[in-house]
């Protein structure tokens, strides 16, 4: 239910069902956007992911955003400038808008929230990931996409790709 009326004026409630919630295949990884900013009048973004050991994102900052990142299963690095944490079931790790960071699964699978305020990651990773329905099996063609098309999409979104992603040993 995402509600349009005047009742509440710009400060609508709004709920998505999970069969109402978009999901990509984005980076090696499942994605869903579990609320995104068209049903937050662009205050927030929460993205769900679930990715296998090795899962990661290209070093990047974000211009306009910042990203929280709550971890639900499994074991994430997460290097910000310039320090490495690593974050188990529980952590909860803010990161404020233009420190550049990139984050790696380590374990063999992880499960993690990211929240994006004000929203907008969650329209770059639909732009730039592969529509994925349930059953969510992999997609056929080749992820993650080109690094240099995956930068132009996203300075389209205020995300500067800084450099690689980083890597498990």
């Amino acid at each position: 239910m995402t509600t349009s009326d005047d009742t509440f004026g710009a400060s609508a409630p709004s709920m998505l069902r999970p069969e109402e919630q978009k999901a990509v295949w984005f980076l090696g990884a499942l994605i869903r956007v579990r609320t995104g900013g068209d049903a937050t009048t662009g205050r927030l973004a929460i993205l769900e992911h679930a990715g296998p050991r090795g899962y990661s994102s290209p070093l990047h900052r974000h211009q306009a955003d910042e990203e929280t990142f709550f971890i639900l299963d499994g074991d994430v690095r997460v290097e910000v400038a310039g320090q490495v944490l690593t974050a188990g079931p529980g952590t909860a790790a803010f990161l404020p808008r233009q420190l550049p960071h990139a984050f790696v699964v380590t374990s063999s699978q992880a499960r993690f929230l990211t929240v994006h305020t004000p929203a907008g990651f969650d329209k770059f990773a639909l732009e730039a990931g592969a529509p994925a329905r349930p059953p969510f099996q992999e997609p056929t063609e080749e992820l993650p996409p080109d690094p240099a098309a995956l930068a132009a999409i996203a300075a389209a979104y205020s995300i500067e790709i800084l450099g690689p992603p980083p890597s498990v040993p």
